[in-house]
């Protein structure tokens, strides 16, 4: 039987946990400020974490460690990070967290169905079924249906 921490499931439930902790915090923080600055305080934090995490950990890289090909999907992946944590911000300021997560979550429904189109992934008909229920869920919950 493999360690707790070593099971993509708990990380899964972690990462779950911090990001309903993220919207209130968020919430309670975009108050008084731009959402846009928000975010960049936020991701000054991350940096501070990341760094600290890295130097720790003796985990730091050289750049040159890093192909041609993830180089290009990084920088992309950190472009749509930003885009989505700008959004996210705007959005929780202007709504409330309890409407604005729950379509923020549609991703999950995104990422099966792009998983699918550009990955090759295959979901069982169980699967989409419960890909259909969240993004049910998910609008149900935001616009009180």
């Amino acid at each position: 039987m493999k360690p707790l921490l070593m099971s993509w499931q708990i990380w899964a439930l972690l990462s779950a946990a911090f990001a309903a902790l993220t919207a209130i915090f968020a919430k309670i923080g975009v108050a008084n400020i731009g959402s846009d600055f928000a975010t960049f305080v936020r991701t000054l934090v991350i940096l501070a974490v990341l760094a600290g995490l890295l130097t720790v950990t003796n985990g730091w890289q050289g750049l040159g460690t890093v192909s041609p090909r993830s180089g290009l999907f990084l920088v992309l992946s950190g472009l749509a990070t930003g885009a989505s944590w700008l959004c996210y911000f705007r959005a929780l300021q202007m709504g409330e967290a309890s409407r604005v997560a729950p379509i923020d979550k549609l991703s999950v429904v995104m990422v099966a169905l792009f998983a699918a189109l550009f990955l090759g992934e295959r979901l069982t008909a169980t699967g989409w079924a419960g890909v259909a229920l969240i993004g049910t869920g998910a609008v149900l919950i935001a616009t009180g249906l």
